[in-house]
């Protein structure tokens, strides 16, 4: 089944295509594959990136949008990304990148490709865990800058993944998220000897 690509804002697609087209934002960027690629870098596949700042046992608090990622082409294949990012003046180019979520992202979105259900594609940080996912969201018409994983939504870490959780496994949500709980919940503190 085809992925369903939200499109993303208009002013976070301009800013990343001026960003790219500006010499010196390209040259400062520390993405030495952007700067070496041969032919034209397009940006490809907005993914809106949201963040889960808390995990309760009752499971997932709402998820907040904190940019969208484009996926930088150059030939065959990603060689980088942009983000952008809100700010009071509306969408604006945050940076480039490279390094394995480039890759870890092409290859889940390729396996994506090819399940049997439709999924909208996003991206799901975990900041506690430095854990990032492909969040494969069941319904295609949400607004893909709003909710919070529903149960049946497919979470596939990207590598590098934390230690004991699979990289490029796809999980339920209602799987990962007990696990991603137990490795957030504090260790109970060790009472000193009377």
């Amino acid at each position: 089944m085809p992925l369903h690509v939200s499109p993303a804002p208009a002013p976070a697609l301009r800013s990343v295509l001026t960003a790219l087209g500006s010499p010196t934002a390209v040259h400062e960027a520390r993405t030495p594959s952007l700067r070496k690629a041969q032919g034209p870098a397009t940006p490809e596949l907005p993914l809106p990136v949201h963040v889960l700042d808390r995990i309760t046992p009752a499971g997932a608090s709402a998820t907040r949008l904190s940019g969208w990622r484009f996926l930088i082409r150059c030939g065959e294949r990603a060689v980088a990304a942009a983000d952008t990012r809100l700010t009071p003046d509306g969408w604006a180019f945050s940076h480039f990148f490279e390094g394995p979520y480039v890759a870890a992202t092409e290859r889940a979105l390729r396996h994506a490709e090819n399940m049997q259900k439709a999924y909208q594609p996003r991206l799901l940080s975990v900041p506690e865990l430095y854990m990032l996912t492909l969040w494969l969201h069941g319904d295609c018409r949400a607004d893909a800058a709003t909710g919070h994983p529903a149960a049946t939504d497919l979470l596939v870490p990207l590598a590098p993944a934390p230690p004991g959780i699979a990289a490029h496994r796809p999980h339920r949500v209602a799987e990962l998220l007990p696990v991603l709980t137990h490795r957030l919940t504090p260790a109970p503190l060790l009472s000193s000897p009377a």
